[in-house]
């Protein structure tokens, strides 16, 4: 088990493992883990061309998966390790399924515009608060994403 310092860079390598995965699968390589008392939970990565289902983000996946795995909806003391910002549906998702900590690679500022995650996440409006963790692997995260749409853009051009 990592030392409590590299506990949130060895989740998130395990976050980009799952990127990968989509990656070799034509997917927008996104990668989610769960984690709960230091133990791997739920994993996730995108399958939206694969399911052809707009709701197929790692985040999702991943949620499900650890909704299953405990045998509830809520997933208190759970953290989730993802390697881009997440979008709005899953902030949501977030938010609803109660997970503690958000731990994200890079940021995506196409997601949210002038609007910020936190703003959502840490709203003391909301009967729950997420805390949030970023910039973790934040370079590997946003080259494999921009490695992969930089391939895409070639075999569209050819």
């Amino acid at each position: 088990m990592p030392s409590h310092n590299n506990t949130d860079k060895y989740w998130m390598q395990q976050a980009i493992d799952q990127a990968k995965l989509a990656y070799n699968k034509g997917e927008v390589p996104i990668g989610a883990v769960i984690v709960k008392d230091e133990q791997l939970i739920a994993t996730g990565f995108n399958k939206r061309e694969t399911s052809q289902d707009a709701t197929s983000h790692a985040e999702i996946i991943a949620i499900q998966s650890a909704c299953n795995y405990l045998g509830g909806w809520r997933l208190l003391d759970c953290t989730l390790y993802v390697t881009i910002e997440p979008c709005p549906m899953c902030a949501g998702a977030i938010l609803q399924s109660r997970i503690t900590k958000l731990v994200f690679g890079t940021e995506d500022p196409k997601a949210w515009g002038e609007l910020s995650i936190s703003q959502l996440l840490q709203n003391p409006q909301l009967n729950h608060q997420v805390d949030i963790v970023e910039g973790i692997c934040k370079e590997e995260s946003k080259d494999i994403i921009k490695q992969f749409f930089h391939e895409l853009r070639k075999r569209k051009k050819n």
